[in-house]
């Protein structure tokens, strides 16, 4: 068969293992040098392919590519930009097609979440509706875990792992300091609309008499009043009381607890401040001393903890792209589908594009308790396998070692291109 190149992009917020489907993708690609030429992977995700800023993968050496596996952050740069419809903005589809042309690309894989995966499905319908037969991949990702079929999301695990072990170690220094300090301690962690990742605070204890001792959803309406009983019983009981929150965190209404006003370039809402909006109630109602923290960028940056199981399974998603596009299956992602809980046992399966993109995956109410402030046991059975296993980094001086790439560029052969 004929040989042609391929195009890898990273997109949205990057994970601890977002590098380990990059080197899964380039490393299965390199297996195959009679169907796939050069693999060229875009410089800050979709906007590389846009601007024909492209780098030339190939010319990165087998450790470089190996190293990516443990290293975080986006290796090639990724984005915040949701292309339009098609209908609007015709023009930078067009565009991605005369790239892909320019350059002999055939082959199309998106690493990314919802959003990525709307854009895939789009190049592969306007590339089929234009004529040019380009074979489009979505390469899963995404630690809020809500992507639909795929039992859980690549980048997850680590976060859960993560924001487990810190909430463990946090709620220790707080126990120790509790008779004469602190007596409440927040933690604010990602989860717009979904509160898989502040479901997974539930894992450094067995049950609420263990920290955390209640958690907050975006699924569950806020009740105040509630809350605030639920901590003070814990102070009581305990001497202090965790509680992990989700930045979405909502009232009845729908309204978020925290609303900048402002929207990211997917036009969702910026959020973030929940947290300290939390201390000042638990200071209001209940006169207790409280520190708080924001997990941001080091819930998903986090590699030295990296849940193995979570490596695995990025590493996975991003081999068995390739392995799609080759044997003619267009529009799909790899899924992963859990086959049992203990012993924990997956594999990968394809799922058509179309039924991910623009779909959501909340946590479904059985994995909540019924009063809506932790974890069930139907919970703690799916979210428990995916923070198993440790990955460490090799670590030199006394830091983690990352992958040092050359990002070797591609002559251009088109005009610019203004976004």
């Amino acid at each position: 068969m004929a040989k042609h190149n391929a195009f890898y992009a990273q997109s949205g917020g990057v994970t601890a293992v977002i590098n380990a489907s990059a080197c899964g993708v380039i490393e299965a690609c390199r297996r195959h040098p009679d169907r796939i030429g050069h693999l060229y992977a875009g410089h800050n995700g979709i906007i590389g392919a846009l601007m024909e800023d492209l780098i030339d993968t190939n010319q990165e050496s087998d450790d470089a590519v190996s190293a990516l596996r443990y290293t975080p952050g986006g290796a090639f740069g990724s984005c915040r930009y949701k292309l339009k419809s098609i209908e609007t903005h015709r023009a930078e589809y067009e565009r991605l097609i005369e790239v892909f042309k320019a350059h002999d690309i055939r082959y199309f894989f998106y690493n990314g979440g919802g959003d990525s995966a709307d854009t895939c499905l789009k190049v592969s319908q306007l590339s089929e509706t234009m004529g040019y037969p380009l074979t489009a991949i979505h390469v899963p990702k995404t630690v809020d875990n809500d992507l639909p079929i795929t039992d859980n999301s690549p980048g997850f695990g680590s976060v859960a792992k993560y924001v487990a072990t810190s909430t463990r170690e946090a709620a220790l220094d707080i126990e120790s300091m509790c008779s004469t300090s602190t007596k409440v301690f927040i933690l604010e962690v990602m989860g717009r609309h979904a509160g898989w990742i502040a479901a997974a605070g539930a894992l450094s204890g067995e049950s609420p008499e263990q920290a955390p001792h209640l958690i907050i959803f975006p699924e569950i309406a806020f009740d105040r009043e509630k809350v605030m009983a639920r901590i003070d019983d814990a102070v009581r009981r305990h001497g202090f009381c965790v509680l992990v929150v989700s930045e979405g965190a909502q009232y009845a209404d729908g309204t978020f607890l925290t609303d900048s006003g402002s929207t990211d370039a997917f036009g969702h809402k910026q959020l973030g401040g929940v947290a300290p909006m939390l201390a000042s109630m638990v200071k209001e109602d209940l006169g207790y001393k409280y520190h708080w923290a924001v997990a941001d960028y080091l819930q998903r940056a986090a590699r030295h903890i990296a849940s193995k199981t979570d490596v695995d399974q990025a590493y996975a998603v991003g081999e068995a792209a390739v392995e799609l596009a080759l044997a003619g299956q267009n529009s799909m992602m790899p899924a992963i589908k859990r086959i049992s809980d203990a012993p924990y046992e997956w594999k990968i399966e394809p799922a058509p594009l179309s039924e991910i993109a623009n779909h959501e995956k909340f946590m479904p109410r059985d994995y909540i308790s019924e009063d809506g402030l932790y974890i069930s046991e139907a919970g703690r059975r799916y979210l428990a396998p995916l923070i198993l296993g440790e990955d460490f980094p090799p670590f030199e001086n006394g830091l983690p070692k990352v992958a040092k790439l050359n990002k070797a560029r591609v002559e251009r052969k088109l005009q610019p291109f203004e976004l």
